[in-house]
């Protein structure tokens, strides 16, 4: 009997296509893709020889739960797990696996997660995390709650990803104009203010199976200067207090994150570890292959197997540098020149680049990580070595861009 596997996805994503899928058909599943640009997967698999990879594609309005359901009924297909590794489909694919009575998130939380007013919000009730903020829909609301932000702060839309539109602000007059503009291009969006955390960025790597939660590790992260907050680079380990890591972790379990994978990030201030961001799924920006190749715990299947009701095993987490290297577009422009992807090997390790743009493309800057030209990806036993080989592989990668 077949075993269909259901993934709600939205734009075509090199995680699903090279990640999930792959691992869904080594576990003898047969993979369904509901999506809402059905022509752009059908497409991206026919010109890369896989027209026939998924056992179906059919499109629907994936930020409904119901048209989902609605789909999956007319498709004659009762799924044997449903998921999604995108930030904005967690909560209605968590209401569809519930309809189907198959393991899977809690919604709430799922919401509570990607909808950063009501993380906040959530935050406060379970009195965690502790960080001034408001959610500001039309200027008078913003003048209203101006005289009492503190300062410096951060702007922010409510479901925003990739920090995209993410702005610390540090006079009141900057609060203002900085969300003036976000309405101009988006009128009556939904914008958070919240305390700017000063301290160094973390970020936490979790699976669960409803029971169990397992810390895979974490990235140190490199930002850019103020006022965008683009990562620029990811350090493998947390060179932290075992107690400041149990605090973080027992944050993120009381606010609810339990099951399947989640990528948490954090902030050391001088309080103590405090939460800027839940996102309810598996780390992104390429990390996820990184760590699937080299924490020896085969990632993609394991999240997989989570969904089919399996139990979290044991890990023997293998110890390695791990280093990424973002690069970036600093102007808008024409892509005239993209370095190749490739991968080096040496004796302990490898270091990989991938362009995310191509020769051609126009740029529009965003001040955010959809800047990325290029990801650089980097494994070894030593960590001195590593940072040189990486230096040198950036030094040698050549790019063009014209207005």
């Amino acid at each position: 009997m077949p075993q269909p596997i259901v993934f709600v996805a939205h734009v075509v994503t090199e995680v699903l296509n090279e990640g999930f899928l792959p691992a869904a058909r080594e576990l003898d599943l047969d993979p369904v893709i509901v999506t809402d640009l059905p022509s752009d997967h059908r497409r991206h698999f026919a010109q890369e020889g896989l027209a026939a990879y998924p056992e179906a594609v059919l499109g629907c309005d994936v930020f409904s739960p119901i048209a989902i359901l609605e789909t999956l009924q007319e498709a004659g297909i009762t799924p044997r797990a449903v998921f999604s590794h995108s930030d904005h489909l967690q909560a209605a694919t968590a209401l569809v696996a519930d309809y189907f009575g198959l393991p899977g998130k809690d919604w709430r939380v799922c919401f509570a997660a990607k909808n950063k007013a009501a993380m906040r919000q959530r935050l406060d009730e379970l009195a965690l995390s502790p960080c001034w903020h408001r959610l500001v829909t039309t200027p008078a609301q913003l003048t209203e709650i101006a005289p009492d932000c503190p300062l410096p702060c951060v702007v922010k839309p409510r479901e925003g990803v990739a920090s995209l539109d993410v702005s610390r602000v540090d006079t009141r007059e900057a609060l203002i104009a900085c969300c003036e503009g976000l309405w101009q291009r988006h009128s009556g969006q939904a914008l958070l203010i919240e305390e700017y955390l000063e301290g160094e960025l973390y970020t936490l790597e979790t699976l669960g199976d409803g029971d169990r939660l397992e810390v895979l590790g974490g990235f140190r992260v490199e930002l850019s200067p103020p006022p965008h907050f683009i990562e620029l680079a990811a350090h493998w380990g947390l060179d932290l207090d075992q107690a400041v890591i149990d605090d973080i972790i027992d944050q993120i379990r009381r606010f609810g994150v339990g099951f399947g994978s989640c990528h948490s990030e954090f902030v050391l201030t001088p309080t103590g570890p405090r939460l800027i961001e839940i996102n309810y799924r598996t780390i992104g920006d390429g990390r996820e292959f990184l760590l699937d190749e080299t924490l020896g715990i085969e990632l993609f299947r394991t999240i997989l197997r989570l969904h089919l009701g399996e139990a979290l095993p044991r890990f023997d987490i293998a110890s390695k540098g791990l280093h990424i290297e973002y690069v970036r577009a600093t102007q808008s422009g024409h892509l005239v020149q993209v370095p190749e992807a490739f991968r080096r090997r040496w004796e302990d390790g490898f270091v990989d680049f991938h362009p995310l743009r191509r020769t051609g493309e126009r740029l529009t800057l965003s001040h955010s990580n959809k800047d990325y030209l290029g990801v650089l990806r980097a494994a070894g036993d030593c960590t001195v070595r590593l940072k040189e080989r990486v230096a040198t592989t950036l030094a040698s990668l050549t790019w063009e861009m014209q207005p």
